[in-house]
């Protein structure tokens, strides 16, 4: 149905597409860093990262931080790591360092305004 409303724009919400087989031979950096160059406007970063949140984030006990790739290692997730650190660049957002129990893959961003009705739009 999601296509029928939206041609492919309504299967975005799966993940990136390839129009060629090779492209999968990629590494998934490569792919991340692919899909994040597509993604030109704050409305759509946003989104995108407010995406990734709702995937696999988390908002920290101190109410101060969204954390990215919760209990997740620095492994998993490789394209969509990508994805988000290109993001968070792109929106100027502020990284915080992990706190020692964090997993070695989560990312923790400060929150910001933007980020948050982003988030609350997913969650």
């Amino acid at each position: 149905m999601l296509f029928f409303e939206n041609g492919c724009a309504g299967l975005d919400r799966f993940g990136q597409w390839f129009s060629d087989l090779a492209d999968l031979d990629q590494p998934p950096e490569t792919r991340g860093a692919a899909r994040a160059a597509a993604i030109t406007t704050e409305a759509a970063a946003l989104d995108e990262v407010a995406r990734i949140w709702a995937d696999s984030g988390c908002v920290d006990p101190s109410d101060q931080c969204y954390v990215f790739f919760d209990s997740q290692g620095a492994d998993d997730d490789r394209a969509e790591r990508a994805v988000l650190l290109r993001m968070i660049e792109f929106l100027g957002l502020e990284r915080a360092d992990a706190p020692p129990e964090a997993a070695e893959g989560e990312v923790w961003v400060r929150t910001d305004p933007r980020l948050a009705a982003a988030c609350a739009r997913w969650s």
